[in-house]
């Protein structure tokens, strides 16, 4: 099969990756803080009904399928180069698995060991046709989600992601523009109705959060009956976003307006376990633990995600790349990248 050569860096993916970040410390921080349930008739309990509607697997699934689409490029780029992508690949999981193993410490729920073990199993299906990486990655995505099994969807979400790469479709965006458009709008409206059907099971008074089955509790079983529900649809939705924001960046004043947004992707390994640390750091400075509701955690991660995309428009004005980018790339290759941007000389 005849590989696509990626040049340079793709804007979208990074955007993606943004959007990506900032649904995931909204449902990290539950867990990092261990959020008591809201009382009834509250507003906490209307935010934890939409942000298990809306949030819940849909920012991870689109990180997954991103990792996939990044674990294509990052092969093909190094193949073009004349060097040996799976041994490099194989380097960057390990590096992966060492920062996941660490961060997961702090966060037992982290994802990167899990991308860095899904990235090892998969490596051999970057040799399989596309076709048959698609046709295996939908297969495994709607037999996973049907299940309610949310631990696996990252599997068909990454080998999904590598099929798209090996399509060559996001380096070709403007191509398929039109596409894009009316697949979105197709799957914006199925995903409305799949996220109207979700809703009617909502619970109909506040659940304790990760207690679910097993309790005997009318309100518990409907509400892991509503978060299955979520599983099920998660494609869906998930897409529907992905489009969405593809769509809007076609008009150029959006785009700079969602810069921010952008250096927040462009550095999302750093700003990943960069907001475990400021939750932490917040938990014990202000004594949060176990202290506060689901809106004083929005409070929180509105101020932390306003800061992580500010310190990354600095940063990046001054680096090419993140801290935790720059020791990725260095451990992978190992040799000391570049990290200051060169100052241009102006002629004359």
């Amino acid at each position: 099969m005849k590989r696509f050569e990626i040049k340079g860096r793709i804007d979208e993916l990074d955007f993606l990756r943004g959007f990506a970040l900032l649904g995931i410390l909204l449902l990290n921080v539950i867990a990092l803080l261990d959020i008591t349930t809201p009382s009834p008739d509250s507003a906490g309990e209307t935010y934890q009904k939409m942000l298990y509607l809306f949030a819940e697997a849909r920012f991870f699934s689109i990180f997954s399928f991103l990792f996939g689409i990044g674990f294509y490029m990052f092969i093909s780029r190094a193949n073009a180069k004349g060097r040996n992508g799976y041994l490099l690949f194989l380097r960057r999981l390990l590096v992966l698995f060492g920062f996941g193993i660490v961060h997961s410490f702090f966060h037992p729920g982290e994802a990167l060991t899990i991308y860095a073990v899904c990235g090892l199993l998969l490596l051999p299906m970057y040799k399989v046709k596309r076709e048959i990486n698609l046709i295996v990655a939908i297969v495994l995505l709607v037999l996973f989600s049907m299940m309610g099994i949310k631990g696996l969807l990252p599997l068909p979400y990454i080998l999904l992601g590598i099929a798209t790469g090996q399509f060559t479709f996001i380096e070709q965006l403007a191509k398929h523009r039109k596409a894009i458009i009316v697949s979105t709008i197709i799957i914006t409206v199925l995903a409305a109705a799949s996220l109207f059907y979700q809703y009617q099971y909502a619970p109909a008074a506040p659940f304790q959060l990760f207690i679910l089955e097993g309790t005997n509790d009318p309100i518990m079983e409907q509400a892991s009956t509503y978060m299955k529900i979520g599983v099920w649809n998660s494609s869906l939705v998930t897409f529907a976003y992905i489009g969405i924001l593809l769509v809007l960046l076609q008009a150029e004043w959006i785009r700079k307006l969602l810069k921010p947004l952008q250096a927040l992707g462009k550095m999302a390994l750093t700003n990943y376990i960069g907001q475990t640390v400021l939750v932490l750091i917040a938990g014990h400075w202000m004594n949060l633990f176990k202290s506060i509701g689901l809106m004083e955690s929005l409070s929180l991660c509105i101020g932390i995600l306003v800061f992580q995309m500010l310190f990354s428009v600095i940063w990046l004005k001054y680096f090419v790349m993140g801290p935790l980018e720059w020791i990725w790339r260095a451990a992978t290759y190992f040799q000391w990248p570049p990290l200051r941007r060169q100052k241009q000389k102006l002629n004359g």
